[in-house]
């Protein structure tokens, strides 16, 4: 599998949905559905969502890709729906429209599974995008409604690149009693797909077999050095991202430029100064190998000799992390071929 994501290569996809929200009920005839005893909104509620990318070198040093392609996101998909419908589910099998998305970043098939839903069932009430993010810090944002049966939000955007690993959320109620939220923010940490094996942002294809259930990617799991989110220093990993939900005054959607905002490796919008700051500090450890074996004792007959033996620098330390040992030691011994 190539993984090499051209985000551009996505912009028919883009394009479709850069201004759409679709409201997928209102082609179908009415049936009988359950209405969420917990809303009682009688309105309904349009929303903002800001998304922003915190995935920075000095946030997330280990391995932070720079090239072919450097890190980015893909574009955001999301979704309003009820209580009885997922488009992702943590500790579950992802559907195959989430396989190809996290993993290739095409949204044909989750797009279709989503309408599907809406149509079969009526879990779902609007889809909606924003566009593909190219650097791993930045904004991109859209607009949404809901109403009191449909008051539950999902998205999912994929991490770019990488084997099957995204961010997103799953099922957040904007609606509280009769009233809706008015500003929600909500921090967005790594999830693994379970459908490819890879351990780093750029591993070649390695399938899932049998697949594995969605799950949360931590500082510790997958225990494995090689992982890219591997930092056992660290009790939690730092946030990668965070989405901002904002109900619009009076239920009007102001215009929302669509073209994501840039920022430099500081976290400062370029051109702008923004309110807080993007980066959390990690520091990474120096790595390095196992010690090579002893080399020849060398010294003259009647006197003790020296041998040496080297190691050599697998990660180099960031961000005040642990520096790296002596790659080099001696020790005394007795000459194998004295001169």
């Amino acid at each position: 599998m190539e993984r090499d994501m051209n985000v551009s290569s996505t912009s028919s996809v883009v394009h479709w949905l850069a201004s759409l929200t679709l409201t997928l009920l209102g082609s179908v005839h009415p049936m009988p559905v359950t209405i969420d005893p917990v809303c009682t909104a009688d309105t309904t509620a349009k929303y903002s969502l800001t998304f922003t990318g915190m995935w920075s070198q000095t946030s997330f040093p280990k391995q932070y890709p720079i090239y072919r392609p450097p890190a980015q996101w893909s574009p955001l998909i999301g979704v309003t729906h009820s209580s009885d419908y997922h488009i992702w589910q943590r500790n579950e099998f992802a559907s195959n429209g989430v396989r190809e998305f996290s993993e290739k970043g095409e949204a044909w098939t989750l797009m279709k599974e989503v309408e599907a839903a809406g149509e079969r069932i009526q879990s779902v009430y609007g889809l909606f995008s924003a566009p593909a993010l190219v650097g791993g810090t930045g904004q991109m944002t859209s607009e949404f409604e809901v109403f009191a049966r449909h008051s539950f939000l999902s998205f999912i955007v994929r991490i770019v690149p990488s084997p099957d690993w995204f961010l997103g959320v799953d099922s957040f109620d904007l609606c509280e009693g009769d009233q809706w939220k008015e500003s929600v923010t909500l921090e967005l940490y790594p999830y693994d797909a379970g459908t490819d094996s890879g351990f780093t942002f750029s591993s070649p294809n390695f399938e899932t077999i049998p697949q594995d259930k969605v799950t949360q990617i931590t500082s510790s799991s997958p225990s494995h050095p090689a992982n890219s989110f591997y930092y056992p220093r660290l009790k939690n990993l730092p946030p990668m991202g965070k989405v901002t939900l904002t109900k619009t005054k009076n239920n009007q959607i102001f215009s929302i430029p669509m073209e994501p905002t840039q920022f430099n490796q500081t976290g400062n919008e370029i051109g702008n100064e923004i309110e807080d700051s993007l980066i959390n500090s990690t520091p990474l450890d120096c790595e390095v190998s196992a010690w090579s074996p002893w080399g020849l004792c060398k010294g003259k007959c009647g006197d003790s000799g020296v041998r040496h033996r080297t190691r050599y620098i697998h990660l180099q330390p960031a961000n005040n992390g642990v520096v790296c040992p002596s790659l080099e030691e001696e020790n005394k011994c007795i000459p194998d071929n004295c001169l």
